[in-house]
């Protein structure tokens, strides 16, 4: 019982290290306290500032994260199954696919800007074209790398192929599907937060941070950072504790 606590109590140790560090950094003032404010100021700044202008930042990001999400998830998880399917389909399309996975989705804003303009379409639009390529390759491949055992005895069950789909291959498929939807949303934020910082926006985690940055408000600026960052961690750990519940069985 004792190591099992002590184990749960790992993930802190990196934690206290980083704020040992940073402390020690501003009390040997080894950085200019001004540019490194101290952990103490930092997190007062976070504690005020969630409960009025970086609050309301928070919640807005969060919105245009979950958006580009949703909506990435509702076109990539059915083309994923789709593409992953039908091996002939998968590789018609398999240099479309790679290709524009492989183009950071920040060189999209130019094109998400003329045909939607300043506001939330874009940054949502850029968000969900880059997180749907992340899920569709990952589900695709979830569903092509269905265990083929599983996929024979339905067959041999007399299982049609309308069933073996869903009912094999599209659960085979969900622990990748999830790995897929994880580091959707975690591009998808990330991409939120960058658009948020230059793309004409009057509110979010990215304009918070930015309009600190130009103030010199750093500790406003730095309490800004480590929220999108509980956000990030927060988000993810949400999809794990889900895929948890919902993809018990996977690996069994």
């Amino acid at each position: 019982m004792k190591i099992k606590r002590l184990e749960a109590l790992l993930p802190i140790v990196g934690v206290a290290g980083l704020l040992a560090i940073w402390s020690l950094t501003t009390w040997r003032q080894w950085v200019d306290p001004v540019l490194l404010p101290s952990p103490i100021l930092t997190f007062k700044a976070m504690w005020a500032g969630m409960h009025g202008a970086l609050g309301f930042d928070f919640v807005k990001t969060v919105y245009r994260t979950a958006a580009a999400t949703v909506i990435a998830s509702v076109i990539a998880i059915p083309l994923g199954i789709l593409l992953g399917a039908s091996e002939k389909i998968y590789r018609s399309l398999e240099f479309v696919i790679d290709f524009f996975r492989s183009t950071p989705a920040s060189a999209m804003f130019p094109v998400f800007l003329v045909l939607f303009g300043v506001g939330d379409e874009t940054k949502i639009s850029v968000a969900a074209f880059g997180a749907a390529l992340v899920i569709l390759f990952n589900v695709a491949y979830g569903v092509m790398n269905a265990r083929k055992t599983r996929l024979l005895a339905a067959k041999v069950m007399g299982a049609s192929r309308l069933r073996v789909l869903f009912d094999v291959m599209l659960l085979e498929s969900l622990p990748q599907t999830f790995v897929g939807l994880r580091n959707g949303i975690s591009l998808a934020l990330v991409v939120i937060v960058v658009a948020e910082m230059f793309i004409g926006s009057q509110d979010g985690l990215g304009h918070s941070v930015f309009e600190a940055q130009q103030l010199f408000e750093m500790p406003r600026m730095y309490a800004a950072i480590f929220a999108a960052g509980v956000l990030g961690y927060g988000l993810n750990l949400l999809f794990m504790l889900i895929e948890r519940r919902f993809v018990h069985w996977s690996g069994k």
